[in-house]
């Protein structure tokens, strides 16, 4: 399906960059639009997991009965501005409806085809960039402070089970067996041996955005403004600064923004922003090096030995894309991280913060348009970009290029809202 036209690709973050390396590495003629270098905007502050158990439905029971708790304490796992949250009562109730048991299992099922094949397929994509050291070796570690706290948490486990994915409870001594660092406060813990990390998330889009232009692809700084049509589909890309590209198929894989491009194409994505802290520790000290990385789903946090330090980060703040950083919640966290581990030293530190891009059914939009021929959307990967990203850029690549993908995406379809 080449043409003399190149692919446009609207979004230089994991995703984005990742289908265009895709598409280059089979041929096409492709240039990545971004208004900053490749992984600068929300993908530079991922916590680096290669999260494959991370698929569960977000709306469910359990978590209805513990919202009302969160929404009155500031320190909750998930916090929400008031007057923000007034705006997003259409999304929320969306949100709502995707915990019915049967759209569950439908949402799990989902994910499931892009999570189970997530981590071969970084590792295939590492390979054949010849950067295979950006993959750890080690894996990860989820804690549990009460037993109550990991009855609560079966329904991962089952899920992980029911997926064929592999998982060891451990508990008392073997717990500080893996991890000597660990707090004796945590009573039961859960080895996750497929979920790696990547050791530097900013170079894991670098070294694919210079592996696209080392195919031929370009790399342009700049805003997508408008996207031309006629009765043919997508014909140009029009530039915020006057430039226009003539193209006849544009992925759009811009984030939060890839809402105002739809809703200008006349198909709204419900895209609402769950907004991520994280601290960056490069003088972690202190009696050693963390063997995993750690997640402690209670506090909603993680720990991991990336970027020449440790990261500590997660929550969800849901406060919409223009209110100021709430750092309070990024110091939050470095408490449960020295909590979690006493021997942690906090100095040399910067915090950020960024926007998730999430959907009210947790699952992304991958998808060619409903309404336009040669136009698609790849966005709403929550939690999720980085451990989906490989896989995202294969399953786009097949769709843009006329092919059968290789993971059925009517689940991720545009127009199921």
């Amino acid at each position: 399906m080449q043409t003399s036209h190149p692919v446009v690709v609207a979004g230089a973050g994991l995703v984005g960059t990742a289908i265009a390396r895709e598409l280059s590495a089979r041929g096409e003629k492709v240039i990545l639009i971004d208004r900053q270098e490749p992984g600068r905007g929300t993908s530079f502050g991922n916590m680096a997991s290669i999260a494959i158990n991370g698929f569960d439905a977000a709306s469910r029971p359990s978590t209805w009965k513990k919202l009302p708790f969160w929404m009155m304490n500031p320190q909750a796992p998930v916090t929400a501005d008031p007057r923000h949250a007034v705006r997003m009562i259409p999304w929320f109730l969306r949100f709502l409806a995707a915990g019915r048991p049967n759209r569950m299992r439908e949402i799990e099922d989902a994910g499931a085809s892009l999570a189970t094949r997530a981590l071969d397929d970084i590792r295939k994509l590492l390979a054949d960039m010849n950067a295979p050291s950006l993959i750890s070796d080690a894996t990860c570690l989820q804690l549990y402070e009460t037993e109550q706290a990991f009855r609560d948490g079966r329904d991962n486990l089952e899920l992980m089970k029911r997926y064929g994915l592999d998982y060891e409870v451990l508990t008392g001594g073997a717990i500080r067996a893996h991890e000597p660092l660990l707090t004796r406060a945590i009573v039961k813990a859960v080895l996750l041996p497929q979920n790696h990390f990547i050791t530097d998330p900013l170079g894991y889009v670098t070294r694919m955005a210079e592996d696209m232009q080392s195919r031929g692809g370009e790399l342009l700084r700049g805003d997508v403004a408008r996207v031309e049509r006629d009765i043919r589909g997508v014909t140009a890309v029009l530039l915020k600064d006057g430039r226009r590209i003539e193209s006849d198929r544009l992925v759009v894989a811009a984030g939060m923004e890839t809402a105002d491009i739809s809703r200008a194409m006349g198909e709204p994505i419900p895209l609402e922003t769950e907004r991520g802290y994280h601290t960056q520790i490069m003088a972690p000290g202190g009696g050693g090096d963390l063997r995993y990385s750690l997640i402690w789903p209670e506090r909603a946090f993680m720990v991991t030995p990336t970027a020449g330090g440790i990261r500590v980060g997660g929550s969800v703040e849901m406060a919409g894309l223009h209110r100021p950083p709430n750092w309070r919640r990024a110091r939050i966290l470095v408490e449960h991280a020295k909590f979690a581990v006493p021997s942690l030293k906090v100095e040399n530190t910067t915090e950020w913060m960024g926007h998730r891009p999430a959907t009210p059914d947790t699952i992304p939009v991958l998808s060619a348009s409903a309404g336009t021929k040669g136009l698609f959307y790849a966005t709403g990967h929550g939690h999720l970009g980085l451990t989906y990203s490989a896989t995202t850029g294969i399953v786009m690549a097949d769709l843009v290029m006329g092919r059968t993908p290789s993971v059925d995406l009517t689940p991720f379809r545009i127009d199921r809202f």
